[in-house]
């Protein structure tokens, strides 16, 4: 009798929150005598699982072109998709675990109507709205909801990712994902939060089942340390408000950090780390400006040197950022929305209304609700996610049957 096998679909793997999701989705199934693969559009693979390759750079580059100049994302690597579709019968997966199909890899509509007629079981983890918008991969900033209503059509978000400078084909790809990613007969659906979630259930995606599994973290790698990374910026002497973004924008609080800069007492300095080299020059000096790093020790480092990690995104889905901060004992300041809020409650953090700059304000100056204990607090809170619990999670979800 073989084991049970299991083909996951994303754009990458390995890197990422989404590739090491998936990672470790296959490292802990493959204890419970399930074969896995891989199927993933764009940079290295892990060596550490079973892996194809869909498709080369030169298809991505060329599906992102026409992208651009049609606004007809996820239409285009035919060939590589028709390989791949070879790939999964010889594989002859048991259930297939989609994840993002978005990222200049994968035609979708092929594959959809390929698992229509397979009628193959599938989980498709959602880590954005994509999925059920004609164009953009979240609208809470846009304020749209066009999307549950008369459907998308004249979309404000066509410079957003997948990015269009030609043409707005946000009704015909709206109608098209309706007619494509419903009618499934054993379609699952999971979301990292509940706001997802209710998102999806308002969406045409409402017919499906949703169970709602937070991504989670490696709690041996994000836990406090003893950090001298404030004097290498020499800043030792400062109270640290950390920002992290990838990438950095008004969306994601850069006008707010920046604004906030100059209305700190001098006792404060905030970090921020993820920006372009473009970004640094237009970075007041009383802000420590650092570009994007890989390096995840550096991160620990930051997070444990912090008074405060400050998240002022004004979108996102389950910002995993938080929980990494949590996990290193700082507490969380955030804006209500999307799903950032979930992972706090008032032992570890606080939420604030967005664009409410001032309550931002008095948070920071107001050291009292950090009262002494509250590290442990954090750290008990980012127990909640360890990743290795939510591994489980999916297996008795979404894999043991």
């Amino acid at each position: 009798m073989r084991n049970k096998r299991i083909l996951f679909i994303n754009s990458i793997v390995g890197t990422g929150s989404t590739g090491r999701l998936i990672s470790g989705l296959c490292g802990m199934l493959s204890k419970k005598d399930t074969d896995t693969l891989v199927c993933y559009g764009r940079g290295r693979a892990d060596d550490s699982v079973a892996t194809f390759r869909i498709g080369r750079d030169f298809d991505v580059y060329m599906h992102g072109v026409m992208s651009r100049i049609t606004d007809r994302h996820g239409l285009y690597s035919t060939g590589p998709t028709r390989i791949l579709l070879k790939v999964i019968d010889a594989f002859e997966p048991d259930l297939i675990h989609l994840h993002n199909l978005h990222g200049y890899y994968l035609n979708y509509s092929i594959l959809m109507r390929y698992l229509k007629e397979k009628r193959i079981p599938i989980v498709w983890t959602l880590h954005d709205c994509w999925a059920f918008t004609g164009h953009c991969t979240h609208f809470e900033y846009a304020g749209c909801d066009r999307w549950k209503t008369d459907g998308c059509h004249d979309c404000s978000e066509l410079r957003e990712y997948p990015r269009s400078v030609c043409r707005d084909a946000s009704r015909e790809n709206f109608l098209l994902k309706k007619e494509l990613f419903t009618g499934f007969d054993d379609l699952r659906i999971v979301t990292p939060s509940n706001w997802l979630k209710e998102r999806v259930e308002e969406s045409f995606l409402s017919g499906y089942g949703v169970d709602v599994i937070p991504t989670g973290i490696d709690l041996d790698t994000f836990r406090k340390k003893e950090s001298g990374i404030k004097k290498k910026y020499g800043i030792e002497e400062k109270k640290v408000i950390l920002g992290v973004a990838n990438p950095w924008r008004d969306r994601k609080g850069l006008d707010e950090f920046i604004r906030l800069s100059s209305l700190l007492p001098d006792e404060f300095r905030i970090v921020m780390i993820g920006l372009k080299k473009s970004q640094l020059s237009l970075i007041p000096e009383s802000i420590t400006a650092i570009e994007k790093t890989e390096s995840i020790e550096e991160m620990v480092r930051w997070y444990s040197a912090a008074e405060l990690f400050m998240n002022l995104t004004r979108e996102d889905t389950f910002p995993t950022t938080n929980i990494e901060a949590l996990a290193c004992g700082c507490p969380v300041i955030t804006y209500r929305a999307g799903g950032s809020p979930e992972s706090l409650d008032e032992t570890c953090g606080r939420v604030v209304n967005v664009d409410d700059i001032d309550e931002v304000l008095r948070l920071i100056k107001d050291s009292s609700w950090r009262r002494q204990g509250i590290s442990e607090n954090c750290r008990n809170r980012a127990v909640l996610y360890d990743r290795n619990k939510r591994y489980l999670e999916y297996y008795e979800k979404c894999y043991k049957n």
